[in-house]
């Protein structure tokens, strides 16, 4: 962190950081690749041996370069954090990062907004995964209660032979708002790829989504996921996509969608596209409402049926 100067709003993010699950003690651990966000100012970072970090100031916003060498296991995860605590305004974050051959991270992200009334989220992530290499992100978002946050988020990722790339995308913990989330990723030579997203929306929360796999390479394969959970007002649009480009990809995207409530409004395409012959595309969707059987049993357990409601969605979207 650079000295004392944004001690104070380090502390603010700091609490709402570990209300949305992270651990905040992360950032000050000299061993730990660390990189603190607020507004359009990097407050603190740390990195270690085989990382390089990188970081530009802009105009409402920051732009990100994260570089691992060849060769680098890291024991620790890279913690991202980026917050905005203002009630208004615009924040746009560009982040790179570059994976060499035979790597091993994973990312803990945590995205906090608390107090939104009229906010801007644009984030466009840029990743490259050298050969022979793991990557996970896990990327959770806590936003302000009162539903002022709209979020813009695009992720672009290429997996070079035998990657593997794990991305999971969770905002269940807080109001949504309005949100945006496009995930492409390009898989090449025996590379693979999981993709999940998990959303639980109230009031009148808009969400759009779209997972997309490229499976370019011969015997890539990839999973993408997507679990909504709709109520009172709000919207949600899935589409899912998948590409078997090369011979023997295989691919699988899921949808399930389940609603509570009369003005929900929730739908999910799920496209396949084969461009060989000897790829293999799989789908499931699926739109429902809570399970009256699980519903029942609570209550009789003597949980309302908002209590017994919401210990079901989290039990699914845990």
């Amino acid at each position: 962190m650079k000295g004392n100067l944004y001690e104070k709003e380090f502390e603010t993010i700091a609490k709402y950081y570990e209300q949305s699950g992270g651990d905040a003690s992360k950032f000050l651990r000299k061993d730990i690749v660390s990189i603190i966000v607020s507004g359009d100012k990097v407050i603190g970072r740390n990195t270690v041996s085989g990382v390089e970090l990188k970081a530009k100031e802009l105009e409402n916003g920051v732009e990100l370069w994260i570089n691992v060498a060849d060769n680098v296991q890291l024991n620790n995860p890279i913690h991202l954090c980026t917050g905005y605590l203002k009630p208004e305004g615009t924040q746009r974050v560009f982040i790179h990062t570059k994976i060499g051959k035979n790597a091993k991270v994973d990312f803990i992200s945590h995205c906090v907004f608390p107090k939104g009334t009229n906010f801007t989220h644009k984030m466009i992530a840029d990743t490259e995964i050298g050969e022979n290499s793991k990557v996970s992100y896990n990327d959770t978002h806590f936003h302000s209660p009162d539903g002022g946050v709209t979020v813009e988020a695009v992720y672009n990722t290429r997996v070079a032979k035998n990657g593997l790339f794990e991305n999971v995308f969770h905002l269940t913990k807080t109001r949504v708002g309005k949100l945006f989330v496009q995930m492409k990723v390009v898989l090449e030579k025996k590379a693979s790829a999981f993709l999940e997203s998990k959303v639980f929306e109230k009031e009148d929360d808009e969400v759009e989504i779209i997972e997309e796999l490229n499976l370019d390479g011969e015997s890539s394969s990839g999973i993408a996921k997507t679990v909504v959970f709709a109520t009172d007002r709000s919207r949600a649009k899935i589409i899912n996509r998948a590409f078997g480009n090369a011979p023997f990809a295989k691919g699988h995207i899921e949808c399930k969608e389940v609603v509570k409530g009369d003005n929900v409004n929730v739908g999910t395409i799920p496209e396949l596209y084969v461009k060989d012959e000897k790829a293999e595309l799989t789908h499931e969707a699926s739109i429902g409402r809570v399970n009256v059987k699980q519903l029942e049993t609570l209550m009789s357990k003597g949980l309302t049926e908002d209590e017994a409601t919401e210990l079901i969605v989290r039990g699914m979207l845990k």
